[in-house]
């Protein structure tokens, strides 16, 4: 798909079309359907199901619809196509359908869209064979898979057949056999003909030969196909019973056989991990997923034995919510396999679990009407093996990077992008980004964190703390100090500090970049580019456009790399902000207690490894700790217990003082600021 420029098409018209749209929405029904979102050249770029298809697609043209993509795709929208259907189940099996045909660009999709392994077995065939397959899915084929491993997948056709001896496709017998069936369906093999190798050696029941007819043939099949899709422990029953009833009748020949093929199936229980000491048979969904790729992973649990895991990359699309995404992968997932568990085990169950389950129960065709059920369990054994899925969902994501050069490709896009829309002379090989992190102007810190070719360069980071006096949070005059020390002469000149940035980004928008310049103006410095990121709309300020902000493309790689270093730079400050605090607070506390000197606070802190266990302490454990005398522990336990009751109380209040991050100022924070000023303010810089 071609990419799009809403700044080529004028306001008026842009605004003109969407009221247009808005207009032929009057006319769409408030039922159940799908929708089908159109470009001006009559292209699908979206497919979506709805209860109420008019209040569905007006979200849409009236921005309700908060996902980042959804500005994008309405400047795209031209026209639209809709289908009524009876009820939500059947807008589900038409959405997957519609998505299948048109491949939408705003759909999530799988990344490598290749075509997966599958097991198959021909069951519109007289004598069904057995193999391991890509092809497109015929509807007189059963299919079981997907298998991401096409080792694991031959691997078990092999055993399939050492547990059921059942012809393979890839015999030449068997297709001689096939197309005679095909002009005579009446036309078996005699039992005196020459078996083929598979038969001779046990492998296939000598359906070339007229060894076996097609009722025990097809017995064999429904064996196979349980076998196949994990019911092995009753299985096992009943070739038990049979070894014993061959044994029984003396034929000891077929009691060895039976005996080789339930060995077989003991030695594959053994390599399968036993997850769950119930009889689970469940599919184990986990997501893992950054800015524009996606991770899953699927664990199939039958019998309680993990018998098969599946690994997929996704493409995330457009910013699509993790909801959309998990409604995706289901929807592609179970439309290609016919190995439909009971549960389906998630972190989060989808808006559409009703349909979903409804849709799964249908595939699942239980003759004894059981159901799929979506879980999303909280606790316990389910949500362990959800973890699970989940690091190996993290795995597979980072195999694949490190596989496709992913991680070099989209820095090398992020730093051209970022050149064109920042209008700068070269890609910004350098970046340097800084954040403000205080609590009612005490404790006020800065971050620099440092981007070099795109990546982390943690040598570099730089941190100061502000040393202008400061009555209460003034982030302007904070980072004007920042500026003007990080960007002095003897700093630039400072091997410490590296080389010239190509580009500077300032956490706090347009305000911030505005003090910064006005700093630089100072200062005679007009040859770095210089941009302020909003937080809310991710939107960049730079000085050379007053028409508004530089908003880069939603799902992008150079968004996803600014994003990432203003995230950076955010916890590199909270954490140094919090440090502080926390080494003010200690100091002022214990500063409270009569006859406390820094020889005895550092003895007590020793003892008791941090502050957080000694303000739990009982008096008895500050005495038996033998660090002070009796009566400075007693004054000591009285001082913790009044600082507790004031924190206390402060939570229930619901105080107001939050730093940076969100964290909730600690009320011994204003004895602090007076106690630590000198330290506060003093320079740390690397």
């Amino acid at each position: 798909m071609r990419a799009f420029d809403p700044d080529a098409v004028p306001a008026a018209e842009r605004q003109a079309k969407l009221d247009r749209i808005k207009r032929e929405l009057e006319s769409v029904p408030a039922l159940p359907g799908v929708y089908l979102w159109k470009d001006a050249q009559g292209q699908v770029i979206y497919v979506g199901k709805a209860k109420q298809l008019r209040a569905r697609m007006r979200q849409y043209v009236n921005y309700q619809d908060e996902r980042a993509k959804i500005p994008l795709l309405v400047d795209q929208i031209d026209s639209f196509d809709y289908i009524v259907v009876e009820n939500e189940h059947e807008s589900l099996v038409l959405e997957k359908n519609l998505i299948n045909q048109h491949a939408p660009f705003f759909n999530a999709d799988f990344k490598d869209d290749k075509s997966y392994p599958f097991i198959a077995l021909t069951k519109g065939d007289v004598f069904p064979a057995i193999k391991y397959t890509r092809e497109k899915h015929r509807p007189d084929t059963r299919y079981f898979g997907p298998y991401t491993d096409s080792r694991a997948a031959r691997e078990m056709v092999d055993i399939a057949r050492r547990v059921v001896p059942l012809c393979a496709s890839s015999c030449a017998d068997w297709r001689q056999l096939k197309r005679r069936l095909e002009k005579d369906p009446l036309a078996l093999m005699e039992r005196d003909a020459r078996p083929c190798f598979d038969a001779h050696v046990g492998l296939g029941p000598g359906a070339c030969c007229g060894r076996i007819a097609p009722e025990e043939y097809k017995a064999n099949v429904k064996r196979i196909e349980r076998f196949l899709s994990g019911q092995h422990r009753e299985f096992v029953d009943e070739l038990t019973a049979e070894m014993q009833e061959a044994a029984a009748e003396l034929d000891f020949e077929r009691a060895a056989r039976i005996k080789a093929r339930i060995d077989t199936i003991n030695g594959l229980a053994d390599r399968q991990h036993a997850v769950s000491a119930r009889n689970l048979d469940a599919d184990v969904v986990g997501l893992f997923r950054e800015e524009t790729v996606a991770g899953v992973h699927v664990f199939m649990v039958r019998e309680g034995r993990i018998i098969n895991s599946n690994e997929f990359v996704l493409d995330r699309g457009r910013d699509v919510p993790d909801d959309d995404l998990l409604h995706m992968f289901l929807l592609r997932y179970y439309d290609a396999t016919t190995s439909i568990p009971h549960e389906v085990i998630l972190r989060e169950a989808p808006e559409d679990k009703e349909a979903m389950e409804a849709w799964l129960t249908s595939k699942l065709a239980s003759p004894h009407g059981a159901k799929v059920r979506l879980t999303a369990p909280r606790k316990g054994e389910k949500a362990e093996l959800v973890g699970m899925a989940e690091t190996n969902a993290k795995h597979t994501l980072m195999r694949y990077k490190v596989r496709t050069n992913y991680d070099d490709k989209r820095i090398n896009d992020a730093l051209l992008q970022l050149e064109s829309a920042l209008a700068l002379d070269a890609p910004p090989m350098r970046i340097e980004c800084f954040d403000i992190s205080t609590i009612h102007g005490s404790y006020t810190v800065a971050s620099m964190v440092v981007f070099t070719n795109g990546k982390p360069d943690k040598n570099q980071y730089r941190r100061f703390k502000i040393k202008t006096p400061l009555d209460e949070a003034n982030d302007f005059l904070s980072m004007q100090e920042v500026m003007s020390r990080r960007y002095a002469p003897e700093r630039m000149a400072d091997a410490r500090f590296g080389s010239k940035p190509d580009l500077i980004i300032l956490d706090g928008g347009k305000p911030q970049l505005s003090a910064a310049l006005e700093m630089f103006d100072e200062m005679g410095i007009d040859d770095i580019a210089m941009c302020g990121l909003a937080k809310r709309d991710e939107e960049l300020f730079v000085p050379w456009q007053d028409t508004g902000p530089v908003v880069l493309p939603s799902g992008s790689a150079s968004l996803y790399l600014v994003k990432q270093v203003r995230d950076e730079a955010h916890r590199f400050a909270i954490t140094f902000h919090r440090e502080l605090r926390g080494k003010g607070m200690t100091a002022s506390i214990l500063d409270d207690v009569t006859g406390m000197g820094p020889v005895r606070k550092k003895a007590l802190l020793k003892a008791f490894k941090s502050f957080r266990n000694l303000k739990s302490a009982t008096l008895e454990e500050i005495k038996a700790a033998r660090v002070v005398p009796e009566e400075v522990a007693e004054e000591l336990y009285r001082v913790l217990q009044q600082y507790n009751r004031e924190r206390k109380d402060e939570r229930v209040v619901g105080g107001d003082g939050r730093d940076a991050g969100g964290e909730a100022s600690d009320p011994a924070c204003s004895r602090a600021t007076a106690a630590s000023a000198g330290a506060v303010r003093s320079e740390t810089e690397g």
